[in-house]
């Protein structure tokens, strides 16, 4: 069944929005669940205030130790002490495996 372009009503400021079939589409090819809750400023807004995130350019890094040549590294994820991290070289040498 094609989509067609919905209008929704955001939460955060009540204005209309149209919920595009190509937004539509997107959000299924994803398996998003439900249609977007806030306008595309609303949506803008919240992501550049939510303080659990830290801005666009600046990604937290974290000092870890490479699981197969000992050598200090920087990820961008915090790593969990059940899997192996590697330093940048040794993972893409893992990878083309």
């Amino acid at each position: 069944m094609p989509f067609q372009d919905k209008t929704l009503t955001c939460r955060d400021c009540g204005a209309q929005f149209t919920f595009t079939a190509g937004e539509q589409e997107f959000y299924q090819q994803k398996g998003f669940l439900h249609p977007p809750s806030r306008c595309p400023e609303c949506r803008g807004k919240r992501r550049n205030t939510d303080v659990s995130r830290p801005p666009s350019g600046e990604r937290q890094m974290f000092e870890v130790t490479c699981s197969d040549c000992g050598r200090p590294a920087r990820v961008p994820f915090e790593p969990r002490t059940d899997k192996p991290v590697y330093c940048q070289e040794c993972f893409g040498r893992h990878r083309r495996r």
